[in-house]
């Protein structure tokens, strides 16, 4: 009864401390108060100054993880009503994608390079722009560190939320085809959910670039890596 009542204890204080965040971000609208940032940060906050361990806060995380599964498969419903426009911009959503995810792979590697990182470092960055149980088996088959991989797709993805408004803004990017394949293809799930604030056509589209960053990526980065490294 006891780690029942503690289990509902984290489930309950989290969705509590997502909505309250989530509030505060509609509220001000700044975007470095999104919910995902902003509940991150408190929650490790927490677990630092009361010295609880991540497998104590998982007893009862973990239930809002298995949550997770049932979430992405959600996306497929608004890309489901906007079926009929996609089927329309199907080659240049398709082709959109597959820039976005190649490009997303070199500038990493490039950059990586240049800074003289270790390969390990480096292989552990190439699928950084995908979502994280791919790019954690992407990152693991080619000789990285899948839980580097998941912290580095954990930033590309707040990245993504918190500066794609303003490179769209910036660039005049206006067309949710474009918008969604921003979102979807540079900063997967995470970018898909705050595409879901610019409508129904950008948080559809952004739902297929992340279904296609996802298996291209998965053919895509052992032929980048055997290429440049």
């Amino acid at each position: 009864m006891r780690e029942v009542l503690y289990e509902t204890g984290i489930v309950l204080g989290v969705v509590l401390l997502y909505l309250l965040m989530t509030g505060l971000y509609r509220k001000l609208k700044w975007a470095i108060l999104v919910p995902v940032l902003t509940c991150s940060i408190l929650i490790i906050g927490l677990l630092m100054s009361t010295r609880a361990t991540y497998g104590e806060f998982m007893r009862g995380g973990r239930w809002l993880q298995y949550g997770l599964g049932p979430a992405v498969v959600a996306l497929a419903y608004p890309m489901y009503k906007e079926l009929d426009a996609l089927l329309k911009e199907w080659r240049a959503v398709l082709a959109g994608t597959i820039v976005g995810i190649v490009a997303g792979m070199i500038s990493g590697i490039g950059l990586a390079l240049w800074a003289g990182y270790p390969r390990q470092l480096i292989v552990s960055l190439l699928p950084k722009s995908i979502t994280t149980p791919v790019a954690m088996e992407i990152s693991s088959s080619l000789g990285g560190n899948a839980s580097i991989t998941s912290a580095l797709v954990m930033i590309a993805g707040l990245t993504g939320v918190i500066l794609g408004p303003m490179i769209f803004k910036c660039f005049r990017i206006t067309n949710d085809n474009g918008q969604g394949i921003g979102f979807g293809a540079a900063s997967h799930a995470l970018g898909t959910s705050k595409a879901a604030e610019f409508g129904p056509a950008v948080v559809s589209t952004s739902t297929v670039a992340l279904t296609f960053s996802a298996v291209f990526g998965s053919v895509l980065a052992p032929l980048v890596a055997w290429l440049f490294l």
